[in-house]
């Protein structure tokens, strides 16, 4: 289902992000759109780099792969696919009915992307300031989601206000650029602090390795998640730690659709469901004889008990009963109802 669609539903847009995971190999690239879709996510995103675009021989290193690249711009031109391999991987997410997204790094990457119509755009963590990029992107007028990894809040402000100046629908998560994310950085007291200060959708980039995260995120109002998603934990690979495998995203998947289902269903605790007031039958209790007794028996409190299951004279009510006489004989734990009583006469 589309972006907008999912999301004006109620629905949690659930992003699979394959990132270098392929490590330049078309082959594990389209074994990652079935493992990450085999999951239940809404979409797998790429990252669409062009080297000579985007880097130069000077880039350094986020860390050091035990590659043949020389050079971090090597490294990049690695990872490069060519225009129809990005089209096989576009059909395929089609074929197995996600949504093919992928992060531009670079005004040639937006127009290759727009070129194989995809539908919303991805701004990484540290391509906030590529204003040419956001231009290209704000021109298609396409929705926007941004990560806020490597931003402080007034630089937020001043993207956050030029996007929506353009009418672009925006989407911005929460980020932390430490990979992995400790817990004590995830940030997401920030969810709620976004979706005020912008009154736009917010969401969650994670870096933690775990699902908790996001589940706690989407509880807060995040509409968007994402994840990095590894093979295995020995696959390697600079994302590896960072990321969660198809066991913990399909539990991630499946947490988030109960949260959905919760939030798009609120309770009046005003009234109770009709099955709850069944239960409510079985776990009550009802004013009932303590002993046996006989017709005619001026009843008092030590006469009571108060047993299971419900329907009857509740206890609140028990005082109807004292001082009145039986108009019939009542076994032990027989109901009493006020009707079982009457006036005693002088």
């Amino acid at each position: 289902m589309p972006f907008l669609d999912t999301l004006n539903k109620g629905e949690t847009f659930i992003i699979g992000e394959v990132a270098q995971a392929h490590d330049g190999s078309l082959r594990t690239a389209h074994q990652y759109v079935d493992l990450i879709a085999d999951c239940g996510v809404n979409a797998v995103k790429f990252q669409t780099h062009i080297a000579s675009a985007e880097s130069t021989i000077r880039e350094p290193w986020r860390v050091k792969m035990a590659t043949s690249d020389k050079t971090r711009f090597d490294y990049w031109k690695r990872m490069e696919f060519t225009e129809s391999e990005w089209v096989e991987l576009r059909d395929h997410c089609v074929d197995r009915k996600v949504s093919f997204l992928s992060s531009p790094f670079s005004v040639e990457a937006v127009e290759l992307l727009d070129k194989l119509g995809v539908e919303v755009w991805k701004i990484a963590s540290g391509e906030v300031s590529n204003i040419p990029m956001i231009t290209a992107m704000l021109a298609t007028k396409k929705p926007i989601i941004l990560s806020t990894g490597l931003s402080k809040l007034n630089e937020i402000d001043k993207l956050a206000t030029w996007i929506l100046g353009h009418e672009v629908d925006l989407t911005i998560l929460q980020c932390t650029s430490e990979y992995p994310c400790p817990a004590e950085l995830t940030g997401l007291n920030v969810i709620s602090d976004f979706k005020n200060r912008w009154r736009c959708r917010v969401g969650l980039s994670d870096h933690s390795g775990t699902i908790f995260p996001s589940l706690a995120a989407r509880s807060l109002g995040a509409s968007v998640l994402e994840l990095h998603v590894t093979s295995s934990r020995d696959a390697g690979g600079v994302d590896g730690p960072s990321s969660v495998t198809p066991i913990e995203l399909k539990e991630l998947v499946r947490g988030v659709r109960f949260l959905d289902t919760l939030f798009q269903n609120p309770v009046d605790k005003s009234v109770l469901s009709p099955n709850a007031e069944k239960i409510k039958t079985i776990f009550g209790r009802s004013v009932v004889a303590k002993y046996d007794l006989v017709t005619g028996h001026v009843l008092s409190l030590d006469d009571l008990a108060y047993k299971k299951p419900g329907g009857g004279l509740q206890w609140e009510h028990c005082g109807d009963l004292l001082g009145k006489s039986l108009r019939r004989s009542l076994l032990k734990d027989d109901l009493i109802t006020v009707e079982d009583t009457t006036e005693v006469t002088q």
